[in-house]
């Protein structure tokens, strides 16, 4: 048994590192610069629109299940997690200080990427038989592209469903057994059991009780983190300017050895960070439009602002202050990683209370990805089986927390991360082929918002 496990592990490393090589950030980093060149920067220019439309989102606009801001803060949800706290650790541990600054870049190219989606989910969006509003890569796919591309959505479908419960389920579960164990002594059945019953309860009232409990978390979390590091950061003002320099420096310059950190190459700091990046805020790998289709707009570009700011507040706002957190303390240097280095950084300036912030912040960020994927998952599985595969799915969805929280899961982070670039693949295709009619449906939008003016 063991010999199996040890060649499949293998076998997983070898497809990882082949669909997280070169062509792979090429891919996404080239998919999403095509995009925002394709739309004239309009995901920079316009953000203060898209900030305008998330506020004025609290209302319904359209048809759609969830009003806007709170399909955003589904996706959010999703997104917000582990990656932000322990991602943005591993990438600097990883890839140096300047795996922050390939994060930025991912993060801006990815605000274009993001956009497109989410305008090809609100258009090619359909009605279930539940009568419930199901769009996303799969979907585009279906009714974007000619009929012999519809093994791409399949593909999608069924690497979103297995995905999910390594990115968005036992990984998360486990995250949080792990940190309340360490920090409180708290038995990770115990942790697992009482986030099964969480979970259960929102998925009973599906997408609306998801999206509720999401648009109360999520801006909670958010902004009690961000302030924290904040704080953190104007106790270390004036290490500000030199953890800048280290991260553009290190960006394009290999770094030695200091410390605890083991050194590292130029290579290293853009494949942890665009990897750790798309981890984080998941520009192209195609979950968060799965979120937004279920928006009542009446438009799919007025939903389109809205998704943008996703990337733009994970990554440029939340990953951007755990990774600078982290350099202004020291404490990149200290041979730790993952959420460790996270704690260690935050306790460093706030002693006695640092940790507790990555504990809680953790343990939250964790719970709500739980909930955002379960969304996901649930869409990919409906798409493959039916409406009549919602109940079995939410039932085992449920199950797996516990496994994941008392499991080791060394290799489902290697299963997980192996997924997550499967699934970006066929969604990246569909954005390509349908590009056009994104930058067509843009146009026209603003077009006609300037001509009303």
């Amino acid at each position: 048994m063991d010999t199996i496990i040890t060649q499949l592990t293998e076998l997983v490393t070898k497809l990882n590192t082949i669909v997280w090589g070169p062509a792979m950030l090429v891919l996404i980093l080239g998919t999403g610069l095509y995009l925002m060149a394709g739309l004239r920067l309009m995901p920079l220019r316009h953000i203060g629109y898209g900030f305008r439309m998330l506020w004025s989102g609290r209302k319904a606009t359209g048809d759609g299940d969830i009003v806007p801001f709170k399909a955003l803060m589904t996706a959010l949800a999703a997104t917000i997690g582990t990656g932000n706290i322990a991602g943005v650790a591993t990438a600097i541990f990883l890839g140096g200080p300047g795996a922050l600054f390939w994060m930025w870049c991912t993060a801006l190219v990815g605000m274009a990427t993001k956009y497109a989606e989410a305008v090809l989910a609100v258009h090619y969006r359909e009605v279930d038989a539940n009568g419930d509003h199901v769009g996303g890569p799969m979907y585009y796919i279906k009714n974007g592209l000619k009929q012999h591309w519809a093994w791409l959505g399949t593909a999608f479908a069924i690497f979103g469903a297995l995905a999910g419960f390594g990115i968005g389920n036992t990984i998360q579960a486990n995250s949080v057994a792990d940190v309340l164990n360490s920090s409180f002594g708290i038995p990770p059945l115990g942790t697992g059991l009482v986030i099964a019953v969480l979970v259960a309860l929102v998925l009973i009232g599906g997408i609306k009780r998801i999206a509720n409990v999401a648009g109360s978390l999520v801006p909670l979390m958010a902004i009690a983190y961000v302030l924290a590091g904040v704080v953190v950061l104007a106790l270390n003002v004036s290490a500000i300017p030199a953890a800048l320099e280290l991260i553009f420096i290190h960006a394009f310059t290999p770094i030695a050895a200091t410390g605890g950190f083991a050194g590292t190459a130029v290579w290293a700091a853009i494949r942890f960070g665009v990897a750790r990046g798309i981890f984080s805020n998941e520009a192209g790998l195609g979950s968060a439009p799965i979120a937004h289709a279920a928006a009542a707009t009446d438009n799919p570009v007025r939903q389109g602002t809205v998704a943008m700011l996703g990337t733009f507040i994970d990554t440029i706002i939340v990953c951007s202050i755990t990774g600078l957190v982290i350099i202004v303390s020291g404490a990149w240097r200290s041979g730790e990683t993952g959420a460790t280095l996270s704690s260690v950084a935050f306790e460093s300036s706030l002693p006695g209370v640092g940790s507790y912030i990555v504990t809680f912040g953790l343990s939250i960020f964790a719970f709500t990805t739980i909930l955002g994927w379960s969304f996901y998952g649930e869409k990919c599985v409906e798409y493959l089986l039916g409406v009549k595969a919602i109940i079995p799915f939410r039932a085992l969805w449920v199950l797996a927390v516990p496994v994941g929280a008392t499991a080791k899961l060394d290799f489902i982070w290697l299963v997980a991360d192996t997924l997550n670039a499967l699934m970006a693949i066929p969604n990246l295709v569909a954005l390509l082929l349908l590009s056009p009619m994104v930058y067509k449906l843009t146009r026209e939008y603003f077009a006609g918002i300037k001509s009303a003016s």
